[in-house]
This record gives structure tokens, sequence and C-alpha cells, in this order.
């Protein structure tokens, strides 16, 4: 009995030691061994935090000119107090690696390409080798290097992150292994130092998420299937519902700069030419990644007194992208939400003014197909000689693999994304494209940023604004002294009609921009006669405007927008968090009637009817608990799909915008694209509604399974996820309403992410 008890202690001991030296099954080839994980002084047990949190303490701490005081309020809040700006800046610092340090890091090595390096190359569900590949590919490195450059050069931009990233580094240099975030003991590794180019990488992966959409391989694609008239009228420039930022029929100057398009242009992009479709990368930003934001002046509020809204639309993840927080210096006086890794408050206001911005959406990022002379890649075909290739090693290094290298060509275009034969990649065989990126230029928007901050009046606006360049953004404006304004800002390439629609050609110079749209010829509204300002990522100017501006521009936020505030007098702030949290659907207010008119019900199962019924007395609200929010949204999918899939059947097409739709179905009785072409006869719309219906009515029969499945909520599903994307981690399955196109944007993991 003794041998058998001593021989099962000794299989418990050896058992709990390999257990304990296993390792998490978190992400990645590395991750801790749970016994490092789980022990008491040094695993995830010293990351605990007590929930009713109060911070109350003395820090002395190396750097700081004076002495600071930072208050946090019962939200917890930091409201910095300092005697000079460094501090506060260093202090911003210091605050942002307090609570975000992993975050802020773990940005930049995305950035930068190098996942791979902390995770591993792949798991089940990411290859993150090919993440790295594509960043490094894109140029996100060596364009952070120019802009971090373009930030030493300017005294004060250098000042102030100087002593921000002297304040980020006195913490990380505080830290200890055991006081490591947790997720850098649940990924096993450690923080490095901080860097200005960090900085620089963070605010370029801004550009990449908010200027870096495009679907120039698709519309390439779409162009060499579709006939011309087939392509306008499934791509249309413009749309019936647009409400532009700058009125319709507004006189607009003539156009500073004449842009002509080679004679070559017109047949080029539009020819038939059937033929294998070029293959794009899936990694893209959110083509939803936007914003609302709007002004109204005194003339429309109980106060008298401007009111300043603004939310931006982007990932909804935890940690945030924001953090709120205020700093007053003898100099200013800022309050609103900052970016973990930069300085400055980003959106927000000050004693004199307030400052919000939506994302411009223009189109900054083409591609040019490159013949090179060998497989060397050494020379490149331009105007007629073998150009020079320089090369830019990029060495990917591998958590427990061998790093990978890539030596990327850069061309006169920009580095080339997509080589011949890589076919991993998206490469057709025998192909390469080089990407032109406006990000890629030099550029301190920190600038911008830091002068709001410091605005007193609409010439300290004008002022800021000038010289930002990428992301383009709708920059907002509001002072005490009663002036509203909106401006869309940035260095925007002056086009001709679908230049960089398409992949153009890389062998001559015919194709590239001719210069940048003058900075006067974007148009600034100041304190219009109507009494208010807004966007909401719409075309900034109706199709009267002298320059193509390409991109993607949802209209129905800012239609609906614009019809609130036309119609609002005595306006408070209450009234403007309301509009700001509206769910009212206006393409099922503008298209109900039209699908109603055209569905068969005499087609429809009897055991669906139900969905028909909710449908037709549905409020037109994606509130949480509206079902007909729900079945909607899956008629309206299944339409889209009946009506344009069987054109655009195949992978790497695009889908035609929603607005295209909307505009069809209540304008064009007799529509070709209702025609199935992969039947004899000729389909209606009719046909093609009430097809829709009943293939959407069998998917909400499939999942009406229990008692709020189609409740708009728990259809939707909504969350805010860990950067991890661990569960455990997030929050997910929301009460919450909102939707694509509503004014109140919340979509599943995507949508207002500050108020």
């Amino acid at each position: 009995m003794r041998i058998f008890r001593l021989l099962l202690a000794l299989a418990i001991t050896i058992g709990l030691i390999l257990l304990l030296d296993t390792q998490l099954p978190a992400a990645g080839a590395k991750t801790p061994r749970l016994g490092l994980f789980f022990s008491p002084q040094k695993g995830f047990w010293q990351n605990a935090e007590n929930v009713k949190l109060r911070i109350n303490e003395t820090i002395k701490i190396k750097g700081l000119k004076d002495k600071v005081e930072v208050y946090f309020d019962d939200r917890l809040v930091p409201h910095i107090y300092t005697n000079n700006n460094e501090d506060a800046y260093y202090v911003q610092g210091y605050l942002h690696a307090r609570f975000r340090l992993w975050q802020m890091e773990f940005q930049t090595h995305a950035a930068a390409g190098r996942l791979s390096s902390i995770l591993g190359e792949k798991t089940p569900t990411a290859n993150f080798l090919a993440i790295d590949a594509y960043f490094r590919r894109l140029g996100m490195v060596y364009a952070a290097e120019k802009s971090a450059e373009a930030m030493k050069e300017d005294p004060v931009t250098n000042a102030q992150m100087q002593a921000y990233t002297a304040g980020v580094n006195q913490y990380i240099k505080s830290l200890k292994p055991e006081t490591y975030p947790l997720e850098y003991k649940l990924l096993d590794y450690k923080p490095e130092k901080w860097t200005l180019l960090k900085s620089a990488l963070f605010l370029k992966y801004m550009s990449f998420d908010l200027a870096g959409f495009e679907e120039d391989f698709e519309m390439t694609n779409a162009r060499n299937l579709l006939t011309r008239p087939q392509f306008e009228m499934l791509f249309p420039y413009g749309s019936d519902s647009l409400d532009p930022i700058v009125p319709k029929n507004t006189i607009l100057e003539a156009a500073g700069l004449k842009v002509t398009p080679p004679a070559s242009a017109d047949s080029l992009y539009f020819t038939y030419k059937p033929g294998t479709p070029v293959i794009d990368s899936s990694i893209k930003p959110d083509p939803d990644n936007g914003s609302n934001n709007w002004a109204v002046n005194g003339s429309k509020t109980a106060s008298g007194r401007p009111i300043l809204c603004n939310d931006p639309h982007l990932g909804l993840n935890l940690p945030s992208l924001w953090f709120e927080m205020q700093i007053a210096t003898p100099s200013y006086n800022a309050y609103g939400v900052s970016f973990p890794g930069a300085p400055a408050i980003i959106i927000g206001f000050n004693d004199s003014c307030a400052f919000g911005f939506t994302n411009a959406m223009r189109d900054v990022r083409d591609y040019y197909e490159v013949q090179f002379k060998d497989e060397s890649k050494k020379e490149y075909l331009y105007n007629g000689e073998w150009t020079a290739t320089t090369f830019r090693k990029e060495v990917i290094k591998i958590r427990g693999g061998k790093d990978s290298v890539i030596q990327l060509p850069i061309t006169v275009w920009g580095p080339v994304m997509y080589e011949a034969n890589d076919t991993t990649r998206g490469g057709t065989p025998g192909k390469a494209w080089a990407c032109r990126w406006k990000a890629h230029d030099a550029s301190n928007e920190l600038k911008t940023f830091t002068k709001l901050n410091f605005a007193e009046n609409l010439d300290d606006y004008y002022n800021a604004m000038r010289g930002y360049e990428t992301p383009g953004q709708n920059m907002l404006f509001a002072s005490k002294n009663g002036d509203i304004a909106i401006r869309q800002q940035g260095r925007f390439p002056a086009k001709w009609r679908r230049q960089g629609d398409f992949v153009m050609p890389g062998t001559t110079d015919e194709f590239k921009s001719q210069d940048d749209i003058p900075a006067e010829d974007n148009i600034t509204m100041v304190n219009p006669g109507r009494g208010f300002v807004s966007s909401a990522n719409q075309l900034p100017y109706d199709t009267s405007y002298p320059y193509y501006l390409g991109g993607t521009y949802p209209p129905f936020r800012g239609y609906l927008i614009n019809r609130y505030l036309n119609a609002m007098q005595s306006i408070t702030p209450s009234m403007m968090m309301g509009l700001m949290n509206n769910n009212h659907n206006l393409i099922a207010e503008w298209t109900r009637p039209s699908l109603l008119a055209y569905l068969d019900e005499a087609q429809v199962d009897p055991a669906h009817a139900v969905y028909l019924d909710i449908f037709k007395n549905w409020n037109l609200k994606n509130d949480p608990d509206e079902k007909g929010a729900s079945i909607f949204q899956v008629f309206w999918d299944s339409l889209m799909v009946t009506v344009y899939k069987d054109e655009l059947a195949g992978a790497h097409l695009p889908m035609p915008q929603t607005s295209t739709l909307v505009d069809a179905l209540r304008k064009n009785a007799v529509y070709n694209f209702t025609d199935n072409i992969n039947t004899s006869g000729i389909e209606t719309w009719k046909d093609a509604v009430t097809t829709a219906f009943i293939k959407a009515s069998k998917g909400l029969w499939a999942i009406d399974n229990k008692a709020e499945a189609l409740s708009w909520w728990a259809y939707k599903n909504s969350g805010v996820r860990h950067l991890l994307r661990i569960p455990a981690l997030s929050r997910l399955s929301l009460h919450a309403g909102g939707g694509r196109d509503i004014i109140n944007a919340y979509k599943q993991y995507h949508g207002p992410s500050w108020k």
C-alpha cells in the first residue's frame, strides 16, 4: 500500500510538472507555460484590479521640468495640469503607457509587419506571415520613416514627440515581469523601448484604416467583364439620393488646374476585355470606416450658441482605440479623446472652440502594372527606357521559425505589392503591380491636431488645417464666438474621370496624376445661411465639381442628418444626443413601397407569411427588439444577390453600392439587371423581388427557432472584441440597435467608437 501511495504521489507530481510546463493554447507558436502564467508571484494574478479602483498616489519620476498634478474623475478619466507643454506631453505618454501599453505596441507591430515575431507564422484562423508580408509590401515602414523625419524637422512637433516618447519609456522602465500587462504574459514576450518611429507607424496605420480601402483590381475585373453601358449603370458616379457636404447647385469657381486625360484613356478603360481576372489581396480596411459630424449655429439652438457633434465609425475593439483625457497648461486647455501612441487631443474642445472629423473617403491609392526586364527585377520599362529598380530588404522574423526575407522592389510608382509569379499574395503569373499611395509621402499630420488644441478662432482653424495631407478628413469647427465651419482637407491627386478606378499602365508616365488639387479648390463652408454644416462620408460636392473624386461614398446618413437638421429648431444638447443615436432606416423608408408593390404575395409560402406581415407593419427603425429590421436586411441582401449576382458571377468582382439598387428600384420600372441571364425568359422587378423574398423567407425560417432569434440585436449579434479576438476578454452579443447606413452606424463589430 505504501508503494502504491508513493507511486501515485510520484505520478501526480510528474503529471503536475508536465501540465505546468505545457504551453497555453492562445495564439502563435510560442505561448507561456501554464506554471508561469498561473504563478501567484509573476502570473496573471498580479494584473487583477479592484473594480472600485481609485488612484491616489505621489510618483517621483525623472524627466519632468516641474510638478504635475493628475486628477482622476469618477470614471477614471485623467485630467492633467502642468506648468509647461513639454511636461503635459511627457505625462500624456506616461499615462498612455500605464493604461494602454500593450495596445500601443501591438498596433505598431501590426503596422510594421511584425506580428509573426510575436504570434508565429500562423494559426488555424489567421496567417500572420501573410499579414506581415502585406504591410511590408505596402510600404508602411518606409512611409512611417519618412513621416518620422518630417516630424523631427518641425521644432514644435519634435519637442512634443521627444517629451511624449520619454514619458512612455519612463513607464516602461518601471515595469517588472510581474507587472507586465496581461497580454504580454499571455503571449510570453516583453515590451520594447518606445520610439518616434512607433508613433509614426501608428499614425500611418490610421492612414491605412481610413484611406487604404480600394477596389482597383475588382473594378478592373468588372471592366473586363462588362460593356461600358453596363459598367456605368452598376457603378455610377454619384447617386440620385446624394445630399453632398457642400449643397447641390452651389456655384463653384473654375478649376485652378486643368486635368487632361491621355488620348488612350477612354479606350483603355472601357473596351470589352474578357480574360483571366486579376486577383487582389483580401486584406482590406473596412469600407465603412467613416463618421458623422455636424455643427449647428446659434440661430438654431436654444442657447444661441453653436453645438458640435462627432462620432467616428471604426472597428470596435478592447482596449478602445481612444483614450479620454484633459490636458491643461498655461498655453491651452483641451478635453476629448487621444490616440494611445501619439500626443495631443484628436477630437474634442478647448476653452474657445470644438473640433471633429469624418473620413473623406477619397481614392488616394492606385496600382500600376510594371514590366520588368527579366526575373532579376533590376530594371523596369518606363518611358521607353529600362530604369533601375531600387530594393528594400524586409526581414520578417517568425517566432519559432526561420526568418522570411522579402527583397521589395520599389519603382517610380512606389513598392511592388504583387510580383510576377507570386500567386500566394494575389499576383498573376507574368505580371507585377506597384502601389502609388499618398500615405507614402512624408507628412506631419500631428501638427494639425496640436494646433487645433491651441485654436481660439476661425483663423486658427484655417492655420491648423494648412499642410494636412493624409488621410483626407472633413474637418469640423465651432467656436464660442458663434462661427461654424467645415472643410474637406487633404492632399488629393487631381484626376480625370475614372482615373484610378482600374489598374493603370506603368510603362509610361501618361497615367500618373498630373498634379494635386490646389488647396483653394478644397471648398470651406463657413456660417452657411441654413444654420448648420455636416458630413457623413458622402460625396463632398455634386458631380459639377471639376475634379474626379473616385472612392466610395454612402449617401444615406448624410441625407438623413441634413433632413433632421433642416427641420430642427431651438436645439438642445439632449436633442443632438438623440440624433446621434437615431436608428431610422432611410433605405427601408424609400424602398418598402416599391418592394411591396412588386412582391407577388400569392407565391409566398403561407408558413412564411408572418415575415411579410411583420415587414409591412415595421416602424422602420433599427431598434434592438425590432424583428422588421432583421427581415428587411435579409430581404435586401437577397435582392442584391438576385439582381446582380448572375452578371457578376465568380470571385474577385465588386458588388454595386447599395445606392445603385435603391435608385434603380425607385426610378426604373424596367431595369436590365432584373433579368437573370442564366434563364431563357426575361425576368422583371416582380420576378426579382418575389424570388428574393421567397429565398429570404426560407433563410429566416431556418434561424427562427428560438425566442429572440429575429430580434435585430440578436440577428446583428454586435459586440466589442478584444484585439486578440479572445471571447473571454471581449463583450459579445450586446443588446444594441443601429446598423450600416443608419445614423447610429453600429454594425456587428464596427460603429461609433466615440460620441
